[in-house]
């Protein structure tokens, strides 16, 4: 697993460089964070705000696809940042769009060429979604049997064919990932035991306006395991091999989540892509012989959010008072959870971690303080740090919150307390 004993950074510099790996020089400047040679600092105009790093983009979506096959693609998933501007810039770099609303598929048809490929996933999916989705040929990811046959009334009630796509529960989890999204019960796809009797009723689910033309594929989220990621893939094709040979069926296309994960504590590491190649290889390789198999050219896309735009962003706020408190030393600032509630730790963590911050103009100061930082919230779980290792800080300085290019402003309460959003930069 990509993690080291203890954390080892002096500098804010040092942290940069240990999250980020290499999209580290995105963010150039010695002494202070910058974009294109100018400190943020002087380029954003108010706090709280998040900034979003076009060449940030660029360089994660290179990096990935410098270890892929040229036979897998990428598709965004909007969910992780649905910022209309960093959307449409990820049009022009990745091969589709994976949607969880009507509103993402509006953006997405909005942004996206004929080319590209877009889907819907989610469970209890509302009919005007089906109807969106089936209006303008978008897949839907099938989270039932019972949305199947939702799904057929509604492509009947439209005259128009629903492209289908099952969404499989595997018989596994994803191990290491932060966040578990198959294996066992869940609310989240079809049993993949179920599956094989799915299939043996695709040509009745034709007659009733549904072409099944493939599989998502998706185990869990936020893993740093490189053995247990290229595990689960070739778990995928062991599970696709079987349905073939029990019912003929062959995908045209699969969507698959990987579960690519990002450092964001103490003692995280970066993946290395490096590794990881091989099995993406084994993976091509296996779905080409699927494919040839059935007589199909099998379309194959990673699905995949938070790996390609968490480094990209950063959340900025400034500190409004420098107190003391029965020895404790706090750092109070103008932005908190309910622009960034992943930061407090109220957003699926079970305990706390610190995230990597930094301070915005003084990249290679030493880290010589230890201190607690809070929101302008009227609430003990307004939290930004706890025992923070960072230099001196005043009143009027910036902090930087690395990593916050993913499940950010949009996964946030903004509204709580009547504070309002944080502003929103693409650069």
């Amino acid at each position: 697993m990509a993690r080291s004993d203890a954390p080892t950074t002096r500098t804010g510099r040092e942290v940069l460089d240990a999250t980020l790996g290499t999209l580290s020089d995105c963010w150039d400047g010695s002494e202070a964070l910058s974009i294109d040679g100018q400190p943020l600092s002087a380029r954003v105009p108010t706090t709280p705000a998040y900034v979003y790093n076009r060449r940030c983009l660029d360089a994660a979506v290179a990096r990935l696809r410098a270890q892929l096959p040229a036979g897998i693609g990428i598709h965004y998933a909007i969910k992780a940042n649905p910022f209309p501007p960093l959307v449409r810039h990820m049009a022009g770099l990745v091969d589709g769009f994976d949607c969880a609303s009507e509103a993402e598929m509006r953006l997405a048809t909005d942004v996206a060429s004929p080319e590209q490929h877009l889907s819907i996933a989610g469970p209890a999916k509302a009919r005007a979604e089906h109807r969106f989705a089936i209006e303008r040929g978008i897949t839907i990811n099938a989270e039932s049997t019972g949305e199947l046959e939702r799904i057929a009334t509604e492509a009947q009630a439209t005259r128009r064919r629903a492209r289908v796509a099952l969404r499989v529960n595997p018989p596994f989890s994803l191990k290491g990932s932060g966040m578990h999204m198959g294996g066992g019960a869940r609310p989240f796809g079809i049993d993949s035991e179920a599956i094989p009797a799915i299939l043996a009723q695709r040509d009745r689910l034709a007659d009733a306006g549904i072409d099944l033309v493939g599989l998502h594929l998706f185990a869990g989220s936020q893993s740093l395991d490189h053995e247990a990621i290229a595990a689960a893939l070739d778990a995928w094709t062991d599970l696709l091999r079987g349905w073939q040979a029990e019912t003929g069926f062959t995908p045209g296309e699969l969507i698959i989540g990987p579960g690519l994960g990002v450092a964001y504590h103490p003692g995280d590491r970066p993946l290395d892509l490096d590794r990881l190649a091989p099995a993406f290889e084994r993976l091509d390789r296996d779905i080409r012989a699927l494919g040839e198999a059935g007589g199909i050219d099998i379309r194959t896309r990673l699905e995949l959010g938070r790996f390609l735009v968490a480094a990209a962003g950063i959340y900025l706020v400034r500190v409004v008072d420098r107190k003391v408190s029965r020895g404790r030393t706090y750092l109070l600032c103008d932005g908190g959870m309910h622009h960034h509630l992943a930061l407090s730790g109220n957003l699926g963590a079970v305990l706390r971690r610190n995230w990597p911050l930094v301070a915005l103009d003084r990249l290679d100061a030493p880290l010589d303080e230890s201190v607690d930082i809070a929101g302008p919230l009227c609430t003990p779980l307004d939290v930004l740090g706890s025992k923070q290792p960072l230099p001196g800080l005043a009143p009027g300085d910036w902090l930087g919150v690395l990593q916050s290019g993913a499940y950010g402003a949009s996964a946030s309460p903004a509204g709580f307390l009547s504070r309002g959003p944080a502003t929103e930069y693409l650069v």
